[in-house]
């Protein structure tokens, strides 16, 4: 598939740029080239794995010189740099603009310019029906790609994109959280024990934007079916994993936090086509000729519900826990403490 092909991954140093890179890094692929502002942790992947295939570049998708700099000779790129977090998109709207909206044009700018065959964007559950500023800074970022994906010939570069709920054991995410607080004999702090989120591992994060890359067309935003579980649930399944009594504690929802998380609006699921694992949300490839819409509908209003972390298989505590022994960072820290 990637057969003596250069891949380039932005924000290559983050959670799902490594597990990306492990994942085609021993196939006969013939360059991943790692784009991220960090040297620091480019100096860490140089060491651990000394591989001739690896190139890495410094720069910020809020450059586009140094994202062109990155492009020559590139055939396909995902586009996974962002910025993630909630709490601090919702203090520094503006970095989150600057990163993911401003950052995703200059990307798409840069792959048109350089005749990259195939793009890929990363975008977020919190894009559907936003309600933080990191979730409306990808909701945007949504629109910059479908809408330049309108304007390139997709047998030159096609542009599309991927949408998924929250990644086990991520940078950031509550699971190396609670048992960082389980280690430390703090109580595991709940915003809300109701409150439910999809669980994806990275590698299946990883296996959706492959999927995106083989079956995508120009403008799609492709989905994978998630289960997902409550976070009091969550918490207690942890607990039993490293026999632990640490109490769990409510602290109340953080700032621009949601209950349940959506992948698909009522809208989307409307017009998704089902692909048995996955959904495909097509674009919408209406022009500027606005009028025939205003006199003559195109479509009757939905009636589909949207497909949220409630309304998705909802796993027990003990399918939590398989699911939970199935990461190696699980594994590796129930490993250190039975050790200790």
């Amino acid at each position: 598939m990637f057969k003596d092909k250069t891949l380039l991954i932005t924000g290559g140093t983050g959670s799902f740029g490594n597990a990306v890179m492990e994942r085609f890094l021993d196939t006969d692929i013939k360059e991943i080239r790692i784009f991220s502002r960090d040297e620091k942790k480019q100096d860490d992947m140089r060491k651990v794995y000394k591989s001739e295939k690896l190139k890495f570049y410094i720069g910020d998708v809020r450059d586009l010189a140094s994202v062109k700099n990155a492009m020559y000779g590139v055939d396909y790129i995902f586009h996974a740099a962002a910025l993630k977090q909630v709490p601090s998109a919702e203090f520094f709207p503006m970095e989150a603009v600057r990163t993911n909206i401003i950052g995703t044009d200059n990307v798409l700018t840069g792959a048109v310019e350089s005749g990259v065959e195939k793009v890929i964007c990363l975008s977020t559950d919190k894009a559907a029906y936003p309600i933080n500023a990191m979730g409306i800074s990808k909701a945007m970022m949504e629109k910059v790609f479908v809408a330049k994906s309108q304007t390139v010939d997709p047998s030159r570069t096609l542009i599309c994109g991927t949408r998924y709920g929250n990644v086990m054991a991520s940078r950031g995410s509550v699971i190396p959280l609670f048992i960082e607080q389980i280690k430390s004999g703090q109580p595991l702090t709940v915003t809300d024990p109701n409150m439910t989120r999809f669980l994806m591992s990275l590698e299946e994060a990883v296996e959706l934007v492959v999927f995106a890359f083989q079956h995508a067309e120009a403008g799609d935003i492709m989905v994978q079916k998630s289960p997902a579980s409550t976070i009091g649930d969550l918490a207690q399944a942890v607990k039993e994993l490293f026999n632990a009594d640490n109490e769990i504690k409510t602290i109340g929802t953080r700032h621009g936090e949601k209950v349940y998380e959506t992948l698909l609006t009522r809208e989307e699921h409307a017009v998704a086509q089902d692909l048995v694992g996955f959904y495909r949300v097509p674009a919408d490839k209406r022009d500027l000729n606005y009028d025939k819409y205003f006199s003559e509908g195109d479509r009757k209003l939905s009636t589909e519900d949207e497909y949220n972390s409630h309304n998705t298989e909802r796993l027990n505590i003990e399918q939590i826990k398989e699911r939970l022994l199935s990461l190696d960072y699980v594994k590796k820290e129930l490993e250190s403490w039975v050790y200790v």
